[in-house]
């Protein structure tokens, strides 16, 4: 599990060349995609196709980006289907362990065929960050990455179906990491699996009670606000009835204790 964390953060933060040769792909298109592909099965990209329209539109309707309409027409997200995997390392650069990654900047993810965590994984998770970033920035200061991290995973149904049995365990433990320490902490730095999976449950958990308590349409609004001011705490303070970050960490201990 940690190796498939780690693998959606670190290719969404380092861009990865555009393929050149257009020419020699077959082209399939979509309401928001075009995908890529050489030998893949037709009934492998209707499944691809199926797959990255519905998570378009759950992540937009989840999180209320519905309305900004991103992925349209030439602005659409490209996804580039690699015959096997030793095609696909050699070509994006990728480590053996790696099933799929994306180019957050220029909108592009890449697979290969029948890699067998890309739907369900890696799939929603990139999307996710491209998305976000794309609404709030690339290059935006003051961003926590269990934010960019907890958007991007949301839609994974194994993180987010298991985020809050898994931290209020860890409330139980003594385990739980507040939103203070939450917000300095790097995943691709921690050593055990243990505080990944954690992390990447708080990020998803986090994320999950601002929206249920408090709606879409402030959510959008934290979004923004954190984009044009660049500060977390400011960004909770004008948005949410908590002075600070510790008030609101507060109030999610609380939530969950219930």
């Amino acid at each position: 599990m940690k190796k498939i964390f780690l693998a959606c953060m670190i290719i969404a933060l380092y861009a990865l060349p555009l393929e050149a040769q257009i020419n020699n792909w077959n082209i399939s298109k979509s309401t928001h995609f075009i995908i890529y592909y050489k030998e893949a099965p037709q009934r492998f990209i209707d499944q691809l196709i199926d797959k990255a329209e519905g998570y378009y539109n759950d992540i937009a309707d989840n999180l209320g980006f519905r309305r900004y309409n991103f992925w349209l027409w030439d602005n659409r997200a490209k996804i580039y289907i690699y015959d096997d995997a030793e095609t696909y390392q050699a070509a994006t650069k990728q480590p053996a362990w790696s099933y799929g990654c994306a180019n957050v900047q220029d909108k592009v993810i890449s697979t290969f065929i029948n890699s067998k965590v890309f739907f369900d994984t890696i799939l929603p998770h990139e999307m996710g960050h491209i998305i976000f970033r794309e609404f709030i920035g690339l290059d935006t200061a003051g961003i926590p990455v269990w934010l960019d991290e907890g958007i991007a995973s949301y839609q994974e149904k194994r993180i987010y179906s298991m985020a809050n049995s898994f931290i209020k365990e860890a409330i139980k433990k003594g385990d739980f990491i507040d939103l203070e320490d939450l917000s300095k902490m790097m995943p691709a730095a921690l050593k055990e699996e243990k505080q990944v999976n954690l992390f990447y449950a708080e990020a998803v958990g986090i994320i999950d009670f601002l929206v249920k308590k408090f709606g879409q349409d402030d959510f959008i609004l934290f979004c923004q606000t954190l984009r044009d001011r660049g500060d977390l705490e400011r960004a909770i303070k004008y948005v949410y009835p908590f002075r600070n970050i510790r008030e609101l960490n507060e109030a999610w201990v609380e939530y969950l204790e219930k």
